[in-house]
């Protein structure tokens, strides 16, 4: 990383780069970071790790709550490599359904089959007839099926004899009855495919260790919640700490010395009053920032945090950053 041209745009305007391969150098690359290779360095905590141990006992999903970048997502991977199982990541939008959950019929394909089948058998003239229901009798609905995440978890938990992590992340940002519409599937861990009437199940010793993630943008149905083993993630400064002295490799280039004034200074911006406070994730950002360009700044950060280098990577709103004093 150290060999790594930080500051490929200048202030001003220059002549262009000569040589433009060093975009394919950039250091993330090397790095290849996801949730998966990244859940070895998590930090559960003691809190969190008994609502995991609970949650797993019981056999209930565990609902965790917090701070966007402490974790929520990570603790699912974490626990899936805890337990040497793969964790299937269900990530939840504005328009997802429950269906969308456990599987989805190809509509289009199908009519589109059935249309094509009804010209081979020469009982349509022009593509504007409608499709028959005798072409699409004549049609394997089961070949228009595919497997979403909750029928994954199913599928891998009995090719393996093992239970898997399933993740439901952020599910505030489903509309409104997504949560509800999916308490029976949860509850029972099965569900039948209206298509098809096949029933999907596993055997209750396979059933999926359940996460669901929330960033507490709406508050979720009670009777949701009755089913749900809750945990809400603190913020921790010793827990940070951990996570940042786990990732030392990271920052190789920044001494003891500075990383621990650095952490400090994060802490500093933390105990002021911000519309959207960093978390631990903006600190790991930050770190390796520091680390790829270190000599561009001062040797000792200065305690007025508005002139802390690489702000932007810290505080993600405008009126946090003008309040401080600083520019990103």
């Amino acid at each position: 990383m150290s060999q790594y041209r930080f500051n490929l745009i200048p202030p001003k305007a220059q002549s262009p780069i000569q040589d433009q391969h060093c975009l394919t150098q950039r250091p993330f690359i090397e790095k290849k970071r996801s949730l998966q290779t990244d859940a070895p360095h998590f930090i559960a905590g003691d809190a969190l790790a008994d609502a995991m141990n609970t949650a797993i006992a019981v056999g209930d999903p565990l609902l965790l709550t917090g701070e966007p970048g402490t974790g929520k997502t990570q603790a699912a991977y974490y626990a899936a490599w805890q337990l040497g199982v793969d964790c299937i990541h269900f990530q939840v939008k504005s328009d997802s359904t429950a269906r969308d959950l456990l599987y989805d019929f190809d509509m289009v394909r199908y009519f589109r089959d059935a249309h094509l089948q009804n010209l081979k058998d020469g009982k349509t003239k022009d593509e504007g007839n409608e499709v028959g229901e005798e072409a699409c009798e004549e049609l394997d609905k089961g070949q228009y099926i595919e497997e979403r995440a909750l029928w994954k978890a199913f599928r891998i938990a009995k090719e393996q004899n093992v239970p898997q992590v399933l993740l439901i992340d952020e599910i505030d940002k489903a509309p409104r009855d997504f949560p509800n519409d999916l308490l029976h599937e949860l509850d029972q861990m099965e569900f039948t495919i209206i298509e098809t009437g096949e029933k999907i199940d596993a055997p209750a010793k396979l059933r999926p260790i359940v996460f669901i993630t929330s960033n507490s943008e709406r508050r979720l149905p009670e009777p949701f919640l009755r089913r749900c083993v809750y945990h809400h993630i603190e913020f921790d400064d010793r827990i940070v700490e951990q996570a940042v002295q786990s990732r030392r490799e990271d920052f190789k280039e920044l001494s003891d010395d500075f990383l621990a004034l650095a952490i400090k200074r994060f802490l500093g911006l933390r105990d002021r009053t911000l519309r959207k406070a960093p978390a631990t994730g903006e600190l790991l950002v930050w770190l390796r920032v520091l680390s790829l360009s270190t000599g561009r700044y001062p040797e000792q950060l200065e305690e007025d945090l508005s002139k802390l280098p690489y702000l932007g990577t810290l505080l993600k709103d405008h009126q946090d950053i003008e309040e401080l004093g600083g520019r990103s």
